[in-house]
């Protein structure tokens, strides 16, 4: 559940709901402790003025972040469709993986790089504003975005994912093995490694009474744990299907439903007798939509004996289709994207096929089981 809020560089920026939460909780920090601290002798409005321009500095500097990481995404020819600011930060989606461990170190490094940039142009207007007597709510968070910049750097050059120091250890380690599933399992056991220390130094910070550093860091490593598990699922996934289409994958005997019939015959005659969750509807040989059991569930049961199956379906016009020559990887991003559990394969207008979600699972254990290399 995100907001839209703009488009940099043609990559959409949205702001995730648990962004507001920890933007409130870090400009009640800063304005009641933080700036306090450094900047003693000065009202409370001053500190709450220093505090909220301080916290949007701080993830205008995630953002500035964020889109670097795009940029030299997009110059390696990689979509980045979204960046999205949430509870920990900021995060790039970026489409596909790096290609090649040059392409996943600079677009990893380009990250904690422009932090220190930025850090040291902050640096810079502080030490000139400070010697020219500016306002405390001017200096105070150009100092905070000094410090920040510094820390956000350093925190992203931990080499643990799904941080950009993860991906750069990953990258060094591919381009020593060769192998990039092997570079990623090691990576994830060096992540662990971490993830569970910052998880041990929350339970020690908890019970001698420091409860919030305690929970943050429980949640950091809680974090970077599962970062790392779903990188390496990813990255495995990614590999197996390489080197495969989408016609290698596919069902291609497509059980397909009359649009003229009633729900309540395609639920005895099709969706109990074969037990898909959804099938294609085709009539007078033209693909005209789909029906799915979530379609049928959001009719009343009364109607199903009245209702036809052209009434629930979803029309071929809104439906997300594929082409057999696509690769296999493109319908499980599609499939992942659109939250879908199958999607329709098409070639020169004709249904041909279907993959579903345990087409693209079978093929991922097909190939581990048998071991097959990678190219």
């Amino acid at each position: 559940m995100s907001l839209k809020i703009g488009r940099v560089i043609g990559v959409e920026i949205r702001i995730h709901y648990t962004w507001l939460l920890i933007f409130m909780l870090v400009s009640f920090s800063l304005a009641e402790g933080f700036m306090p601290a450094e900047y003693p002798n000065h009202s409370t409005l001053v500190y709450w003025v220093t505090g909220i321009t301080a916290a949007i500095l701080l993830f205008a500097s995630v953002l500035i972040h964020e889109l670097f990481h795009s940029y030299v995404a997009i110059k390696r020819g990689i979509p980045v469709p979204r960046i999205t600011l949430f509870l920990f930060g900021g995060v790039s989606q970026i489409e596909e993986e790096p290609r090649d461990p040059t392409a996943e170190f600079r677009i990893s490094v380009v990250g904690p790089l422009s932090s220190f940039a930025l850090g040291g142009i902050f640096g810079l207007l502080w030490f000139i504003f400070n010697a020219l007597n500016f306002p405390v709510v001017i200096i105070a968070p150009i100092y905070y975005g000094f410090i920040i910049n510094f820390l956000l750097g350093l925190f992203n050059l931990l080499p643990a994912f799904p941080l950009d120091g993860g991906r750069i250890l990953r990258a060094r380690l591919w381009s020593r093995k060769k192998d990039v599933i092997a570079a990623t399992q090691l990576a994830t056991k060096v992540s662990s490694f971490f993830a569970y220390g910052l998880m041990l130094l929350g339970f020690i910070s908890i019970v001698t009474g420091s409860l919030f550093n305690g929970l943050w860091l429980l949640f950091v490593g809680w974090f970077l744990r599962n970062g790392a598990e779903a990188t390496l699922q990813q990255t495995t996934i990614n590999q197996t299907l390489t080197g495969l289409n989408v016609k290698d994958i596919m069902t291609p005997e497509v059980i397909t439903i009359d649009p003229n019939i009633t729900v309540i015959d395609a639920v005895r005659d099709y969706f109990y007798r074969y037990k898909h969750g959804g099938y294609p509807v085709v009539g007078d040989g033209q693909l005209k939509g789909i029906i799915t059991s979530h379609d049928i569930q959001n009719l009343p049961k009364e109607r199903w004996g009245s209702t036809y199956v052209w009434d629930v379906m979803t029309p071929a016009e809104r439906l997300i289709t594929i082409s057999p020559d696509d690769p296999a990887t493109e319908a499980l991003s599609k499939m992942s994207k659109h939250d879908l559990g199958r999607i329709l394969v098409i070639e020169n207008g004709k249904l041909i096929g279907i993959v579903t979600r345990s087409d693209v699972m079978r093929a991922i254990r097909r190939r581990v089981d048998l071991k097959v290399e990678q190219v």
